[in-house]
């Protein structure tokens, strides 16, 4: 089969990721072979290809937020049937003997895998997974809208928990990618007001036709004391941007798996009254389960950029160089170029 492999770690310009004839998966015991339909792109297969995230062996294949048919069971694998739809997300397994694991919070576990990480992702024509940790997809979203519910959806809704925002409270998002324009669709559904940060126009265009109460720049001053607020850009230095727009009481939750420096912070103008730093730590199965449901009864509606397989390496581009509006999703049978829907 054909896959993406992390070749070399480097900038994305030095085309760090190569496409390869790669062995096909065989499933083990408990896993099923998905023939790959759809894998949206996160800013973590980024930071896998540039080094930030040191994959974890070499010529890992990135993607983790993957649809495909189970075509293949492994011994012992009885959930699925052959031709169902089923998606794979980040959280590829856990031990389930740790003591994070025994008492539910298994995004915690002391020994988990991770796809695309750990063991080979979605930027592939083939991919096995445990049955335990896939998702039976709702109907309702088509492949190229599903995916990207399998990380920018999940972690959304784990960050939005974490941010422990009150009922009819203000929230603040700040960068506005692939998870934000989900999660603000969440929170508007829930009935708070949302402010976005972020530095793209097109992106504070999106926001609005969403719901956002207002958008503004990164570095923008808040309309109102946000009761609460996620940071969904890597940038360490909005951290105290963030914090100095909290309300009493309000709570900074930052959602991504890597973060450049944090500048110093001052207690009094930053946490003083009761305002509480967090960070958010992959998800729950339960997480996922949830986000799905939810998800579909909105229904929230995926802004996605069509790329074809054979330019995962572009796609990762113009992430990085911030030309994206919503999210990247790599097709298996894609159109011709590049579309957006």
């Amino acid at each position: 089969m054909k896959a993406w492999i992390v070749e070399r770690c480097g900038p994305i310009a030095s085309h760090p990721l190569r496409l390869v004839e790669h062995a096909d998966p065989q499933p083990g015991a408990g896993e099923v072979l998905l023939r790959v339909s759809a894998c949206a792109v996160c800013r973590t297969d980024l930071h896998l290809a540039e080094g930030d995230l040191p994959p974890r062996r070499p010529g890992v294949v990135p993607g983790h937020q993957v649809v495909g048919e189970v075509v293949g069971l492994g011994p012992a694998a009885t959930r699925f049937a052959l031709g169902e739809r089923v998606g794979v997300a980040w959280l590829r397994s856990t031990c389930g003997r740790c003591r994070f694991c025994l008492r539910g919070d298994e995004n915690l576990c002391l020994a988990p895998h991770f796809t695309g990480w750990d063991d080979d992702g979605g930027f592939a024509e083939a991919i096995v997974a445990p049955e335990a940790y896939a998702y039976l997809l709702p109907p309702m979203f088509d492949d190229v809208r599903a995916a990207p519910l399998l990380c920018a959806g999940i972690i959304g809704y784990r960050a939005l928990h974490r941010a422990r925002v009150p009922d009819g409270g203000s929230l603040g998002l700040w960068g506005f990618g692939a998870s934000a324009h989900l999660t603000l669709q969440l929170a508007v559904h829930l009935g708070h007001r949302v402010h976005v940060f972020t530095r793209g126009e097109g992106a504070r265009r999106l926001a609005v036709e969403l719901g956002a109460a207002s958008a503004q720049g990164s570095e923008d001053a808040a309309p109102e004391p946000l009761s609460s607020a996620i940071l969904f850009a890597p940038t360490g230095g909005l951290v105290p941007v963030a914090l100095r727009a909290l309300d009493r009481g309000g709570t900074l939750a930052i959602a991504g798996v890597h973060l450049s420096d944090v500048p110093a912070l001052h207690y009094a103008e930053h946490l003083f009254e009761e305002r509480s730093l967090t960070s958010v730590t992959a998800n729950t199965r339960q997480d996922g389960n949830e986000l799905l449901d939810v998800a579909a009864r909105i229904p929230v509606h995926p802004e996605v950029t069509v790329y074809p397989f054979e330019l995962v390496d572009q796609a990762l581009t113009d992430l990085e160089a911030g030309r994206l509006t919503g999210t990247a999703v790599v097709q298996m049978r894609p159109p011709a170029t590049a579309a957006t829907g």
